[in-house]
């Protein structure tokens, strides 16, 4: 994939890839100086109560211990990012590096510890380095992906006995996902757009668009007239001037 790099960058695509530990990669980590890495510290989920509840027992971990199992408990991480160029591409790209350092254990006895390292190749400047491991980690969304073509949009569904007929309805299904795509990335405040590219299928629906207008006539005039306001309908209206322009252009 590193041969599309500089083309995707020129046209302004923004990626974040998983690259192999490749030997030359991991001597250029194993050289970073000490000083140069930072603990990474994994985001916690916000509750959707508004309370936190208390994490439950881990019982598989008792069971290793007990029965005496070899396991790897993670210690600790740290991240660090390094400039490096694909053999072919013709520019630079940041590199992410991600150290998990490890402790390899037989029951109570510890063995040994261990270090392994994860790689992230991007071209994304606006990211820490801590951010691109979280987005990667996330894999892009793309199981909520998965999960809304399936449950939200139900794009995965085959409703005939026909396999053209079912691509066809699975096509015009994830079109329906694809345009609330769109309408968010031309959303103008980051954070409503982060918001809107994450959010359900159903309740981007019943947000922005089953909106209740009332729709009047008066002279050579129409009017619509929003009934139902809530807080997406500013964000929605916004859009939908910037979307007129660019037809206009």
């Amino acid at each position: 994939m590193t041969v599309h790099f500089d083309r995707w960058s020129e046209e302004g695509v923004r990626f974040a890839f998983g690259i192999d530990a490749m030997r030359n990669l991991v001597e250029i980590a194993e050289g970073i100086d000490s000083k140069r890495w930072r603990v990474l510290r994994r985001r916690e989920k916000e509750p959707l109560s508004g309370e936190r509840r208390k994490r439950p027992k881990n019982f598989k971990e008792e069971i290793v211990v007990e029965k005496g199992y070899r396991n790897i408990r993670l210690v600790r991480e740290h991240v660090s990012e390094f400039s490096y160029q694909p053999t072919k591409c013709k520019r630079s790209y940041r590199v992410i590096v991600l150290k998990k350092s490890l402790s390899i254990e037989e029951g109570q006895v510890k063995l040994w510890d261990d270090v392994r390292y994860f790689f992230y190749i991007t071209n994304r400047s606006d990211l820490s380095a801590a951010e691109v491991v979280w987005l990667c980690n996330e894999r892009c969304n793309q199981e909520n992906l998965i999960e809304q073509l399936k449950n939200g949009v139900n794009a995965l569904r085959m409703p005939v006995d026909s396999l053209v007929s079912n691509w066809s309805y699975m096509v015009m299904a994830a079109l329906a996902w694809t345009l609330k795509a769109w309408f968010a990335l031309l959303v103008r405040r980051r954070e409503h757009r982060d918001q809107l590219l994450g959010m359900e299928f159903r309740r981007f629906l019943n947000g922005l668009i089953r909106i209740p207008v009332q729709i009047i006539r008066t002279g050579r005039q129409i009017r619509y007239r929003i009934l139902g306001y809530n807080q997406w309908a500013q964000t929605f209206m916004q859009t939908f001037d910037r979307v007129r322009r660019l037809q206009l252009a």
